[in-house]
């Protein structure tokens, strides 16, 4: 019996404990309740001139919450509500935002407002704060990107020296950030200014007038373009007050991709190795298109036979930008320009014929080998007895693509 009642006794007294630990946990929870949840709400300055060169351009919005909430920051006039902050998580602490008159990328107009910094805790208790705003002489202007053009809409970045760069312009009506960049809606590919219109202000803003951007997809720096396919240029300007304007064109990318050739095989061979005044010095190249795209190329086919006062000029087969051709060239060359004997890659039957604007256009077509022969008729008198010759592969006004190949000592019997 005495143990029965010494149980029913702890009984008693731990349900006097849980009910006290109960009744604490309610007070505590309304003592915090009962604590101001927003507090130190203030906006200094109380009134702004969103415009370069003012002294109070922007305003300091401060607030503390004495536990986490979700906030939101607002302005609010007789025409609406401008949002900065919507019911966004915050912890307990100070908090601050610099508010320099933009909302939306779009500086407010002159007027009086009503900063507005509501919070409500995971209580549900919800505490607003106000305090006046004035915005005077704001910039409202924007910088506009006047007759934005993008030509050609479709291009090949394939350095062929056909469509393969596309030019941008506009003309910037106030002082701006502009960025310009390409996008299918899911990379960007940034385009940068040419540097004939690159002007900028101190505050490293570009400047009023007209620029130009000449875009090769980054073919000409060694880089792969983008894939092909449908894609926007964009421009985006942003002036010092953060009013943004933004104009975009359709782009189309088509047939792209770094074109790449190379002498294979044992590379080619002159013959023969003494060739009296007079007479002709033949030679044999395989060339093959090692790359994913097709290589232009132009005369005289192969089998053709310069002498030695010729050069690819004067038989009328003018360089052209991106063609392809193999070249040869020799110790002495007094023509003044490198490679100046040059040779289609493959004759005409074989290679792709593409008909543009009149013009017979030929292809060497991505995994095709090609075997080139010609000859140079040694008329005039070389500097020395013995001068090297060696193959090169040309592709004009971009690169030698490959120099000095082969170099072999012809003996010039005169």
């Amino acid at each position: 019996m005495k143990r029965r009642a010494r149980f029913v006794d702890f009984i008693f007294i731990m349900n006097k404990f849980y009910v006290l630990l109960f009744t604490l946990l309610c007070l505590l929870v309304t003592a915090c309740s009962s604590t101001p949840l927003l507090t130190n709400m203030a906006v200094t300055p109380e009134t702004i001139s969103p415009r370069p060169g003012e002294k109070n351009r922007a305003t300091l919005i401060t607030y503390a919450l004495a536990r986490p909430a979700n906030v939101s920051v607002y302005l609010q006039d007789a025409n609406g509500k401008y949002v900065l902050r919507e019911n966004q998580p915050r912890a307990a602490g100070d908090f601050q935002i610099l508010f320099g008159g933009s909302v939306n990328n779009r500086t407010l107009n002159d007027g009086a407002y009503q900063v507005v910094v509501t919070a409500q805790d995971a209580n549900g208790m919800h505490e607003e704060k106000t305090a006046a705003l004035n915005i005077i002489n704001a910039d409202t202007s924007l910088p506009e990107l006047q007759n934005f053009t993008v030509f050609p809409q479709a291009f090949t970045p394939n350095q062929d020296g056909l469509d393969d760069r596309v030019i941008i312009r506009y003309y910037l009506t106030k002082p701006a950030r502009v960025t310009v960049y390409l996008t299918d809606g899911k990379q960007k590919f940034p385009i940068d200014e040419k540097k004939e219109t690159t002007l900028l202000t101190e505050d490293k803003l570009s400047e009023i007038g007209p620029h130009e951007y000449d875009y090769d997809a980054g073919i000409d720096r060694g880089a792969p373009p983008p894939p092909d396919g449908q894609y926007t240029v964009v421009a985006e300007a942003v002036d010092a007050n953060g009013n943004l304007v933004r104009a975009e064109a359709p782009l189309v990318i088509q047939d792209g991709g770094t074109p790449r050739a190379a002498i294979i095989g044992s590379a080619g061979d002159f013959n023969p190795r003494v060739v009296p005044l007079g007479d002709t010095l033949f030679f044999t190249v395989t060339v093959k298109n090692v790359g994913t795209v097709p290589i232009r190329t132009k005369g005289p086919e192969p089998g053709f036979v310069y002498n030695t006062s010729q050069n690819f000029s004067t038989i009328e087969q003018y360089e052209e930008p991106g063609i392809w051709r193999l070249g040869v060239d020799s110790e002495g060359n007094s023509i003044g320009r490198q490679y100046p004997y040059r040779w289609q890659l493959g004759m005409d039957n074989e290679l792709t014929r593409v008909e543009r604007e009149g013009k017979t256009i030929y292809y060497l077509m991505p995994g095709q080998v090609a075997t080139i022969s010609g000859g140079i008729k040694i008329t005039d008198k070389p500097p020395k007895v013995d001068p090297a010759y060696w193959f090169g592969l040309v592709q004009e006004q971009v690169r030698i693509v490959e120099d000095h190949v082969e170099p072999t000592r012809i003996t010039v019997d005169f």
